[in-house]
């Protein structure tokens, strides 16, 4: 047990902070919508009701979706750009990269024969990333729709379609105002990281280490 935990104990604590964090936007949300619905005369939705809530699952989507997307841009862009300086980059001074050329040996057995299925294996965390992206987007689109609608109907509003949603300016509001912080963070992670150390992490360079070199 010790050792299980020494070694995925990074894993360990971020998903026990994931699901902390989960439980009390669960708990707090499903307080907040109530006071929304009593407040409108209508009746308060049981915990487990709230877990399929519209504005629940669009909030939790919309979040994720803006995760996904920082983290799919980041493999593919470190793939292909430089920040000289950076433990988040490659040297751009270095011609050849870190695996050398690629033979079918490189792969496993089982991918060796198929020439897509290598190609598929080689960009697989990008495309993995990507996938988990769309699928949140679509979520949070489904789900942010039911929402305005939900809300449409309690005040007597029109509803729209999922279309029509799509095309609003609010959906896109919503998207945007975590895309926006996602990027800039990653982008701070990658210039401070220039200048600024911590000891023991793999995502700074070395306390010895000069500004100007790259990589950690």
């Amino acid at each position: 047990m010790k050792k299980l935990l020494k070694n995925n104990g990074l894993t360990i604590v971020l998903t026990l902070a994931f699901l902390g964090s989960l439980l009390g936007m669960w708990i707090s949300g499903w307080y907040q919508e109530n006071a929304e619905l009593i407040s409108h005369g209508l009746p308060p939705l049981t915990l487990l009701g709230y877990t399929m809530d519209e504005s629940f699952l669009s909030a939790l989507f919309e979040n994720w979706e803006s995760e996904w997307l920082q983290m799919s841009f980041y493999v593919m862009l470190t793939a292909l750009l430089f920040q000289k300086g950076s433990a988040e980059s490659r040297d751009p001074d270095e011609a050849s990269t870190a695996e050398g050329k690629l033979t079918a040996k490189s792969y496993p057995v089982w991918l060796r024969r198929s020439a897509m299925g290598r190609w598929i294996y080689r960009y697989s965390l990008g495309l993995a990333l990507a996938i988990l992206f769309l699928a949140s987007f679509v979520g949070h689109l489904i789900a942010s729709s039911a929402s305005y609608n939900s809300q449409a109907t309690m005040h007597h509003e029109a509803t729209r379609s999922v279309i029509e949603h799509f095309a609003s300016s609010q959906f896109w509001f919503e998207s945007f105002q975590n895309w926006q912080s996602e990027f800039f963070s990653t982008a701070m992670l990658v210039v401070l990281s220039i200048f600024l150390r911590f000891k023991g992490s793999p995502e700074s360079k070395p306390v010895s280490a000069r500004d100007s070199e790259t990589g950690a």
